[in-house]
Parts: structure tokens; sequence; C-alpha cells
């Protein structure tokens, strides 16, 4: 059985495909949420979710939350005199959740979609990967969580929408994605967010209020002191999204500690907060090239939304209501499951087709002469831009820059800095090239990536012929078949726009347009022509589909114009 998995920072969720539709499980409490908690006791026995939640603020040292935070880095995590890394207290969730799933459907979990945030990175989208193998799974693929929360709004109603936005605040990161949907195709058209956004900062605002009225140290030293504040931010927190007014309160020293606090200086204390969430959502926009009227809706996902303060921000930004008719805990899960019915070729699901972007742009580490022919070296190029439709291929050339070359080395980086030092690295590529004056001999670099993370690199000498093949898997548990599976359908990609039939075609009718007139006929041929070659170098299929229809439609008005 092959189940979707919500990882999240504060709680988890797992679902499957049932009888026409995703369906949540519960876990052994009978709840459809898991807190993303574990708790290691005095004997060493391990406990996930509630029961861990609960110990929390007794045993601080000992237990663990919104380690999600961490994955993909190397700070450990203690839980007593054992030390964990956070992709291994993640598998402890998930092995819990795939044994609730077991215990509730009575039937093996071999297989599982895990969602991710939309901008984690490769190492981070890496260590996740790694958590689900640790806990037995393999691991189908991994889905932007609101590209899931997307398909659990989409797959309801199965009808065709105008672009619609999502905005997914959960408890410790914050996602925008914007959606079409169209003929059974759920299609994302850019993603970005922001990995240090979410319900725990708003928590630590509603915490630094409280320690400075209390007098409270900022940086408490003691465990449970601070995990005593935390628990108590978060409930203050969530008291302030059904009322104007809340407690927060704690016990501490046989001494209770009180104050009110109100939602209108819960929401002048969090604007820094609400000011971040803009600009991710301005991002998407522009690269989707789309403005805020042409969404549809706003559709709201993620506990975090649930803050008054967070839905009047979002009605502020959009100058409309959001639609928060999705639950804001379940969708995620949901969607999950409906990829996990996608990956099991389910027969209700025949018809829906889910398209992904590349969250951040992938490209290679350059050196450049400026105008007064000083080299910078350490400078980023990138080949696949963010938010390029899933899967891509894309290519670009590069030139020797010293006289007597003799090799180029192609370092791979992921991420938007300018200069590589800030970005990610992900491997190089190596290779010979005759040794010529500077510039003289070119290179070709293609890199072609897939939903699921296999990013293949391409680099070839036109003039020797000479080529290197590098494969960079995120999916590094991959048995050979799989990723040779996976790369032969990549190969199918790596036809340039430009030499593909129907372009050859239509630039072939351009030329001759503008070889069969003259005067402004032979012009506008002629821009024509000039602008759909361009539009062909940016190897963009929605563009060049789009540049092809009024290139075509303007060619028949100019053959169309008669004499006789």
């Amino acid at each position: 059985m092959i189940v979707g998995i919500d990882l999240g920072t504060t709680n988890s969720a797992i679902a499957r495909w049932g009888d026409g539709g995703p369906e949540l499980i519960p876990n052994s409490l009978g709840e459809f949420l898991t807190p993303s908690a574990v708790s290691l006791t005095d004997n060493g026995d391990v406990l996930v979710g509630r029961a861990a939640l609960d110990r929390q603020p007794v045993h601080p040292d000992r237990t663990a939350t919104a380690f999600k935070r961490l994955i993909g880095t190397q700070k450990p995590i203690q839980l007593g005199r054992s030390s964990f890394t956070a992709e291994e207290v993640s598998a402890l969730v998930l092995k819990s959740l795939k044994a609730d799933a077991e215990r509730h459907c009575g039937e093996e979990v071999t297989s599982a979609v895990i969602t991710v945030p939309a901008y984690f990175s490769d190492r981070q989208r890496k260590a996740t990967r790694r958590a689900g193998e640790l806990a037995g799974l393999k691991v189908e693929r991994l889905v932007n969580e609101p590209t899931a929360a997307a398909l659990a709004f989409g797959i309801a109603e199965r009808e065709d929408r105008d672009p619609f936005l999502v905005f997914d605040l959960g408890g410790g990161t914050f996602d925008v994605s914007i959606v079409e949907i169209f003929d059974g195709v759920i299609e994302v058209r850019a993603s970005a967010g922001d990995n240090r956004l979410g319900g725990e900062d708003f928590n630590e605002v509603i915490a630094g209020i409280a320690k400075e009225r209390l007098r409270l140290p900022l940086n408490p030293a003691q465990d449970k002191l601070r995990e005593q504040i935390r628990a108590a931010a978060e409930r203050t927190r969530r008291a302030l999204s059904e009322a104007e007014t809340a407690t927060f309160e704690l016990v501490w020293r046989d001494t209770l500690l009180s104050t009110e606090i109100t939602a209108e200086e819960f929401e002048a204390a969090a604007a820094p907060l609400l000011d971040r969430l803009r600009e991710p959502v301005l991002r998407a926009m522009r690269d989707s090239k789309l403005y805020a009227d042409a969404m549809s809706e706003i559709v709201l996902v993620g506990g975090a939304t649930r803050m008054p303060i967070v839905r009047k921000a979002v009605t502020r930004m959009f100058a409309r209501f959001p639609n928060a008719s999705v639950h804001p805990d379940h969708a995620i899960a949901l969607g999950a499951g409906v990829q996990a019915g996608l990956r099991e070729r389910k027969a209700d699901l025949a018809e829906i087709r889910l398209t992904d972007v590349c969250p951040f742009s992938l490209g290679v580490e350059v050196a450049e002469h400026d105008a007064s022919g000083t080299l910078h070296r350490g400078l980023f190029q990138p080949i696949i831009e963010r938010n390029t439709v899933l899967p891509a291929s894309r290519v670009h050339c590069f030139s020797t820059v010293h006289p007597q070359q003799n090799r180029i080395v192609f370092n791979i980086y992921q991420g938007e800095a300018r200069t590589v030092a800030a970005n990610i690295r992900l491997g190089s590529v190596e290779i010979a090239v005759p040794p010529r004056a500077a510039g003289e001999i070119t290179v070709d670099c293609r890199f072609t990536y897939d939903v699921s993370g296999l990013l293949e690199v391409d680099v070839t000498v036109p003039e020797t012929g000479e080529k290197r093949v590098a494969v960079i898997n995120e999916g590094e548990g991959l048995d050979r078949a799989e990723a040779e599976e996976r790369r032969a359908a990549l190969a199918a990609l790596k036809i340039h726009p430009r030499d593909q039939a129907a372009n050859q075609a239509l630039i072939a009718r351009a030329e001759r347009c503008f070889e069969s007139f003259v005067g402004e006929r032979r012009a506008r041929a002629g821009r024509l022509l000039a602008h759909f070659q361009g539009v062909l170098a940016t190897q963009d299929p929605r563009a060049i589909a789009e540049a092809m229809a009024m290139v075509t439609e303007q060619l028949d008005a100019i053959e169309g114009e008669r004499y006789l």
C-alpha cells in the first residue's frame, strides 16, 4: 500500500486514496493529527506524538519538537544522553505513522509520498527522503506542500479553475504556490516561500510580550522554564484566534505568573512577521507573470492561518476575503493521499495529471570579465531558472576564459544568489578541452531535471565530441533499475526546442513569407521570425506555445491579404 504523509513542524498526518477520494488515517488515539514530538523515557523507551508532547514541559531535556526546521543540517538533537540527527528523529515519527496505518487498514505499508515545503533545498529534500527510508518506507516521491494542498482543493470538484493562490502558513514554514486547473491537469505555475517563518515564530512574539511584562529571563537557562514559556505562548496564541483577549499564564517555583494580552497588542508586536508574508507572494506572482486580480481564489492552508491577524493581513494584501473552505490541518495530508493514489494508478484518477515546478534555480559557477577587463570568479549562472515547469531540459553555451586552457570544471549549484558562496553546491563535472586562445573553445552544458529530484548534467565539447555526464540524485536510495528508467524518461527532453519539427516548420514558413513579400509585409514577417527565434532561445515550453499561436495567427494574416 502506498500512503501520503504530511510530515509537519507541529503536527503530522497520514492518508491514502480510498473509495473515490483521499482518506485520513487515524492514529492509535483515534486522532487524525499526530504531534511531531519525540521523547525518550528514563528506561530508553521512545514515545512519539501526544505522549511525547505532554512530557515536554516536565522533561524538556528528553523531548524534541519543531525538529523539521533542523532537517538537512548537522545540528544534533539531544534526548537525554543520546544524540540524534533531525532526519533520525523524523524517521521515528514516520515509523509511528506507518504503524498506525498498518493497524487501521490491515495492510502492509511499503511506500509513501511525503510532503515538503516548496522552498526546501536539495539538502533538506535528501534528508527528508533519508528519514523515510530509515522508517522502512520506499519514498515514491516528495511533493511540495502547497502543491499537495492544491491537489486536495482541485480534486474535490474536478472542474477547470482559473489560477488560484495557495497560501500555506504552517508551524515552521511558509509557502505560496500559484496553481491552475484545466482538462484534468493540475499545473503549478510558481512557488515561493520562507523556511524560517511559521506559527512557532508567532509563539515567540507572544513569549516576548510576556517575558517583558512578567520580568522573566529573556533567554532562560533552565530548559523547563523555556519550555513552559513556549507552551504557554502557544496556548495564548491559539486562544487569541477565538477571542480578543487571552491570558498568558504559567507556574514557576510555586508561583502563578499571568498577564492579559490583547489581539491588538499581538498584531502590533507581530507586524515584522506579517510584513514577511508579502515578499514570497510577490515573488510567486512575478515569476508566474500574473497579477493579484488574476487570482480566482486565495486558498488558506496550514494551522497558523487560523490566526485572525494572518487572515486580516491576507485580506488587506489582496483586497478580498480568502477562501478558508479547506481544512487547514488536513489539506496537505489529503493532497498527499491523492498523490499516493496517482502513484498506485487508481482508475478513478486516470484523467488527473499533476505538474510541478523547480523551486530553486540550478546552475554553474562561472568567471566573467567586467568592463575594465578584470576577471571575477565565483559567480552563479542559472541554467534552469526557478519555477520552470518540470520535467525540464535546458542548455547553455560557455567558453574558456584563459589562453591555452585545457580543462573546464563545472561546479553545480542550487540557489538564487549572484555569488556561488551563498548558494548550495550539488556536485561538479570536469571535461578536457583543446588548448586554444581564450574564448575560442565553447562547451555546451545541459541540465535535465525531473519532479523526483533527478538532475542529469551533460557537458559536451562540440569541436572534439568529448562528453561527460553526471547524475545528481535527490533520491539517493533509488536502485539502478529505477534510476535508469527515470534517466530514459529524461532523455526524451534533450531536444532543443529550435530543433523540434513543429518549430522548424514555423521558422521555415516565416522565412518563406519574408522572401515572398516586400515592404511592410516583409518587415512584419522579419519581426515575427526574430521574435519566435528569441522565444525559442528561452526554452520555455509555455512561452513557446503562446508565441507559436501568435506567430501562426500573424502569418495567416500576412498571407491572407489579397489583391485579386
